[in-house]
């Protein structure tokens, strides 16, 4: 009786046993006599049916009293309200049996100083974005080279940056709160501190962003969400504690698809610097397109699945998705526990390998990160890695005879994007790479993913029992109000064998990284629920721009590419590799320069969505 009552689903019952009650009460029938939901044969039923499973009368029978008992232990559980900063119990970790981590940590090794200029009109531009292009633009490591030299002071980038935020948010809509005092008040103490010569390294004095689900004491934190506009909490998230220790300068909390989905936020949509018809794509909506703007040294965002590398692919910036269990998420709001990863999204590899090395580690609250060490230097011998390339993923897809023309005019586009991934393999061969063609493990991936919607409905169960989801802008089949209700038709049994599944995932995904050391792929097929299903590292790079004769754009919310619009390569590694990742990555963004390619932000106007 207990194993077949674990297989129900207690949550569906317990809706359905619940609103029986209700309408029961309203007439002073058995419900309100016994006190309690009353359960039905047919309840069970329907649980059975969607569940799976043949029940038959008889086993009914004895199931009731563990049924009822069972909904019970769901009630009270609900009444003690847990807060969305309470982790479950068991913790998630991504290392299969026998691999042994790095744990000894080295000095970060930058690159050499770069030559960097910039005119004092550029200093003093304030919101005129032509005049201050050739500064915003600057990456990470330039920027910290001309405020170690004291050739920029940090108060003068702060201004300039929040200027160009208030001046192009408008259009973009990446900005929920700027936090100027908090900044002002940084960027002046990191001034006095290198003035007096007491610089704390490549960060010092960067004006940064994050996204709005990092607590900020002080201010709120919105989530991106409706209804929770006016949220605070008393104490900073780690990772802006670790930045503020770099003397990094926070400026702003960007916007985000509320509740981490999408690029919708309560306040609009935001949009992708490069076409503004666009969305930026999410969840890491602002980051991106903030970066991506020059209206931020760097930012940080998140990734459940796929949230810094559809917006850094989007707006055409650099995305570092750290391995699961390298960044602490304290602080931060929990999407969910076993798949939530925080990284940066920059201008140059090496800025998010710069940010990483602030970030990462150890906090002791976060009890998934593991002490393993990010050893970033500049100057490792790439050519010694073992490089694969996705074979399938730089070729056209085969459509169906009975293929919609939607699906035809996206094969257009891919077959059009081609030539990026083509040119692409033979840049790497130019820089001496050896490429070994690798397939994804042929592995169920997708469909170990509802993992993600139980935990996000678990962590926001509050918002699906009360009806405040309906305060949420997006309420289509796709968006969280309908995903958490779905979620909560998936039993307890049915999560346990996808968590056993992702097991034997992880093990596949070892045997494919014990071929080779990094992957290139375009993005394309089953390589991000795989990755990030496992925990393992991506890098995201700029690859060139669509030209004006390139395919339109899909229609929809959602309509990617188009003339005029950035395209990108990524980086795969194994887990806890993420330095030598970054570091061929970061070979290859120095051989095309794609990176210093950016938005014709001068010229942006508020225009509709296509």
């Amino acid at each position: 009786m207990v194993g077949l009552g674990q297989t129900l689903l207690p949550g569906a019952l317990f809706t359905l046993a619940t609103q029986a009650e209700a309408q029961a009460r309203t007439r002073g029938g058995a419900a309100e006599q016994s006190g309690g939901p009353v359960i039905t044969d047919a309840m069970i039923d329907a649980a059975a049916a969607i569940a799976g499973i043949k029940i038959t009368d008889d086993q009914k029978k004895l199931m009731m009293n563990g049924l009822r008992n069972q909904m019970q232990s769901v009630a009270t559980i609900r009444e003690l309200h847990m807060p969305n900063s309470v982790a479950p119990a068991v913790i998630f970790d991504p290392v299969p049996a026998g691999m042994v981590l790095d744990t000894v940590k080295k000095p970060m090794k930058i690159s050499v100083p770069p030559k960097v200029t910039v005119e004092k009109s550029a200093i003093t531009a304030g919101d005129d974005l032509e005049g201050s292009n050739a500064l915003a633009f600057l990456t990470v490591r330039e920027l910290a080279e001309l405020v170690k030299t004291r050739k920029v002071t940090s108060t003068e980038l702060t201004k300039m940056y929040i200027a160009r935020l208030k001046k192009l948010d408008p259009v973009l809509h990446c900005v929920i709160t700027i936090t100027e005092e908090r900044a002002l008040k940084s960027a002046a103490a990191a001034d006095a501190e290198i003035a007096a010569g007491k610089y704390r390294g490549p960060l010092h004095g960067i004006p940064w962003g994050g996204k709005d689900l990092l607590a900020v004491k002080g201010y709120p934190t919105t989530w991106g969400a409706a209804g929770f506009e006016q949220q605070h909490f008393e104490e900073d998230a780690e990772v802006v504690k670790r930045l503020d220790a770099a003397g990094a300068v926070l400026i702003a909390k960007l916007s985000m698809g509320a509740l981490a989905q999408n690029d919708v936020w309560f306040g609009a949509r935001t949009r992708n610097p490069w076409n503004p018809a666009q969305g930026s794509s999410g969840s890491s909506a602002g980051s991106a397109s903030a970066t991506s703007a020059g209206c931020v040294g760097f930012s940080i965002g998140t990734e459940t699945q796929g949230s810094i590398s559809a917006p850094s692919t989007r707006c055409g910036v650099t995305g570092l998705r750290p391995t699961f269990g390298f960044v602490p998420r304290t602080g931060a709001m929990a999407l969910s526990w076993t798949m939530d990863k925080i990284g940066s999204i920059c201008r140059s590899v090496e800025d998010c390998a710069i940010v990483l090395s602030a970030i990462y580690g150890p906090d002791g609250h976060d009890l998934s990160i593991r002490d393993a060490a990010f050893n970033w230097d500049a100057n490792y011998d790439w050519k010694k890695l073992r490089v694969g390339y996705i074979k399938s993923s730089f070729e056209p897809a085969v459509l169906a005879a009975d293929a919609t023309e939607q699906q035809k005019a996206q094969r257009e586009r891919a077959i059009a994007d081609l030539g990026f991934g083509t040119a692409a393999l033979e840049a790497l061969k130019k820089m001496g790479v050896e490429l070994i063609p690798v397939e994804m493990p042929k592995f169920p991936f997708q469909q170990i993913t509802p993992v993600l919607q139980a935990e996000a409905a678990a962590a926001f169960e509050e918002l699906t029992l009360t009806g405040r989801d309906a305060l949420l802008t997006s309420q289509g089949a796709g968006d969280w109000p309908t995903q958490f209700r779905i979620a909560h038709l998936y039993s307890a049994v049915d999560y346990v064998q996808a968590m056993r599944a992702r097991t034997l995932a992880i093990a596949e995904m070892a045997k494919l990284f014990a071929t080779v050391d990094v992957i290139v792929t375009t993005g394309q097929g089953s390589q991000s629920a795989a990755t990030n299903l496992t925990g393992h590292p991506a890098v995201i790079v700029p690859n060139g721009v669509r030209s004006a004769s390139a395919p339109a754009a899909a229609s929809g919310p959602q309509n990617n590419g188009g003339p005029g619009t950035p395209v990108s390569l990524t980086f795969l590694g194994a887990l806890y590799s993420d330095a030598r990742v970054a570091a061929l990555a970061r070979a290859y963004q120095e051989a095309t320069g794609f990176h210093r390619l950016h938005p014709p932000v001068a010229t942006l106007k508020p225009v509709p969505l296509a």
